[in-house]
């Protein structure tokens, strides 16, 4: 496509031409006043003069027509693929790109808000989404935007003008105008509660749309793991206070159900749950050191670090054979309270530590007794053997044999080594995944330790191996209670970084962690995590195989899925696009909850379809707003006629929206041919010249 247009170069500077111009054209007017001949003869040569000084020229430019371009945003954020609204919203989809698709040169940018992308914290933001389209497209090409939404748009601008365009912006809302809805709104809930307590949960029902509330109660259900269901009555808008319980550490959910009308558009949000962290009053622990040594302070320092944990530390310095003759008043050492501490308050403590303890007669078998029976009971040991472990003043020598996993050979074996996961320990949380480990077959890149005591095991899982493959750590259950026993006293040359060092803080803290019962380094554990529409399972064995997964979905369906193998004792599964609601998943004996749905109080508080947000920018833009829901069926629905239009006042009609047609182009050649230049001009001006004189002349 070809086009022309007009340019000049001056040979001169413009304003010396329009001076030379004006007094032309005085002159010309004084010939005209005295009637002189060739006045007008005159004129025109002076002009033709002044337009010859301008030097006029022809561009042709070779133009290429480029295709302009509609945004068009489907919003399929979580109000959107709720009951019918999503298939709605995929024929109004398909209407839509087919009329688009109709239209000569218009390239379609579609853009996308998906539900199962997540980032719905703050609503919906539609406007973003078009704001970045806007600043990578070229503004000269855009035809306008069509938005399919529901209306509830979180971020739109106070007027269409603020996105620095003028085209229209149509809007098709997926809904009809008698929509109504009931939902579960949380007034008041607690983030996190002391495990074994309880806090308040505050919710209310909430009714929108065309239903008018009838006032008769509405039954609430109310279900917690561990707990009865139960049923509330309550009236829409009256607050209700909830019981919420923290039966055990971490993730704790309370389901709360309004029962769904008949007529409303979704009972997707007539549930909601309810998740707070269950969490441990200060864990109190109790570390004995038989004697000062260089690994004394690597425990003092890592527990101390940790804020969870209350430590009482005690260092025996002065055992009871030690007699100097120096009188009790100048000692500056504090008694070791052994009735208080292993009589009185035995219970208080969620973990004992014995590090390089010996029995010196410090403490009373009948106390070292009670400590066993603290274990049965759901107590926690953890030893942390020197080699008096090996000997006569051994602790297996003692009342706390019964609950050793492993007894003493007798002998110390003083060598270098570098400790080494087992096949088991690879399993267990307390080593899984140790950084430089190096697995099965090779040596890990650690420091290396060079005592280890010889012991036999006879009960219990052996999760390191040292010199010799002789047991290093050994874990077990015992009743309620558990027991570690770490035979060497060298993991301080880990805390000094002895040749590289080693990950002694993140293994002693899980040992220590695993003790006090974490739920987090359970050995055999169910884990499940709802995150947007995708249900994640994370199951741990000690075991070679585990059962498959029984689903129980929201509505009541059972799904049964193996689980895939992803690291030693590590299963896991992933489950997109699921139903909104509690899922409960069982493998074997074990139990998890799982909620999936969309925790944006502002996406899932109006899900009625509206025009209140983009009702006014349409009137104030001269722009359509066009209710699709309207229809009876799909050919019914109501996507109107679209068309391109150059310029108009009005950009939509009651059944008709319109895109501004930009003729954009690109220039692919250009060519200037000059006016007044050559033979050509020369001549033009010698023949006015000539008229002029024979003008003159006659």
């Amino acid at each position: 496509m070809s086009a022309f247009s007009l340019t000049f170069s001056p040979f001169i500077a413009p304003w010396l031409i329009w001076t030379l111009a004006a007094i032309a054209l005085l002159l010309v007017c004084v010939s005209l006043v005295y009637q002189l001949r060739g006045a007008l003869l005159r004129g025109l040569a002076f002009a033709f003069m002044v337009l010859a000084l301008f030097n006029p020229g022809l561009i042709e430019e070779e133009r290429e027509p480029l295709n302009n371009i509609v945004l068009v945003l489907i919003d399929q954020s979580p109000s959107q693929v709720i009951a019918e609204r999503a298939a709605l919203v995929e024929k109004v989809h398909a209407q839509l790109m087919n009329k688009l698709k109709s239209l000569s040169g218009l390239d379609i940018e579609l853009l996308a808000l998906k539900a199962e992308d997540g980032g719905f914290e703050d609503g919906t933001l539609a406007f973003g989404l078009v704001r970045d389209a806007l600043s990578r497209l070229p503004a000269n090409r855009i035809a306008g935007v069509v938005l399919v939404t529901d209306g509830q748009i979180h971020d739109a601008p106070s007027k269409l003008s603020d996105l620095g365009l003028n085209v229209p912006v149509h809007t098709l809302l997926t809904g009809n105008k008698q929509e109504f809805d009931r939902r579960i709104e949380i007034v008041k809930a607690p983030r996190y509660g002391i495990v074994g307590g309880a806090r308040s949960v505050v919710v209310k029902v909430i009714e929108q749309g065309q239903r008018l509330d009838d006032g008769l109660p509405i039954p609430l259900s109310i279900r917690q793991k561990g707990e009865k269901d139960q049923v509330r009555y309550v009236r829409v808008g009256e607050e209700i206070s909830l019981p919420f319980k923290f039966p055990h550490a971490g993730v704790n959910l309370m389901e709360v159900e309004v029962e769904k009308a008949a007529d409303e558009i979704t009972g997707a949000n007539n549930k909601t749950v309810v998740r707070a962290e269950g969490v441990r009053e200060n864990l109190r622990v109790l570390l004995v050191s038989g004697e000062p040594h260089a690994g004394e302070r690597t425990w003092r320092n890592l527990l101390k670090s940790d804020a969870a944990v209350d430590l009482v530390h005690f260092t025996i310095l002065r055992p009871p054979e030690k007699q100097d003759g120096t009188p009790i008043h100048q000692l500056s050492l504090i008694a070791f309270p052994t009735r208080e501490l292993f009589s009185e308050k035995l219970d208080d403590f969620d973990l004992i530590i014995f590090d390089r303890y010996q029995r010196r007669g410090v403490l009373p078998l009948h106390y070292l007794d009670n400590v066993a029976e603290y274990v049965k009971n759901g107590g926690a040991v953890l030893i942390a053997a020197g080699d008096k472990f090996a000997g006569h003043l051994s602790l297996a020598n003692t009342p706390l044999e019964k609950i050793l996993p492993a007894l003493p050979t007798g002998q110390v074996i003083e060598k270098p080594y570098r400790a080494k996961i087992t096949k088991p320990g690879q399993r267990h949380p307390v080593t899984h995944n140790l950084p430089r480990a190096n697995g099965l077959t090779r040596e890990a890149q650690w420091g290396r330790w060079f005592r280890v005591m010889e012991a036999r095991v006879n009960k219990g899982d052996v999760l390191m191996s040292g010199a010799d493959q002789h047991p290093l750590l050994v874990l077990n259950r015992l009743g309620k209670g558990r027991v570690a026993l770490l035979l060497s006293d060298h993991a301080w040359l880990w805390a000094r970084s002895f040749e590289g060092g080693g990950p002694y803080k993140l293994l002693l803290r899980r040992l220590s962690h695993w003790l006090m019962k974490e739920p987090d380094l359970e050995e055999e554990s169910l884990q499940a995590e709802g995150q947007g529409r995708t249900l994640t399972i994370t199951r741990r064995s000690m075991k070679e195989t585990v059962p498959p997964l029984t689903i129980r979905q929201p509505d009541g369906a059972v799904v049964t899925m193996p689980l895939q193998q992803t690291a030693p004792g590590t299963w896991r599964a992933a489950l997109k696009d699921q139903k909104l609601g509690i899922h409960r998943i069982k493998s074997g004996d074990l139990n998890a909850l799982a909620f999936i749905g969309f925790t944006s109080a502002l996406e899932m508080k109006n899900i009625v379809t509206s025009d209140k947000v983009m009702g006014p920018l349409a009137k104030t833009g001269k722009m359509g707003l066009f209710w699709t829901g309207d229809g009876k069926d799909g050919a019914a629905l109501l996507v109107p006629k679209i068309s391109m239009l150059t310029r108009t006042a009005n950009f939509a009609g009651p059944d008709w929206m319109a895109l501004r047609d930009r003729q954009a182009y690109v220039v692919k050649d250009v060519r200037l041919i000059p006016l007044f230049t050559g033979l050509l001009a020369l001549a033009a001006l010698l023949l006015l010249l000539g008229l002029l004189w024979w003008r003159e002349g006659h």
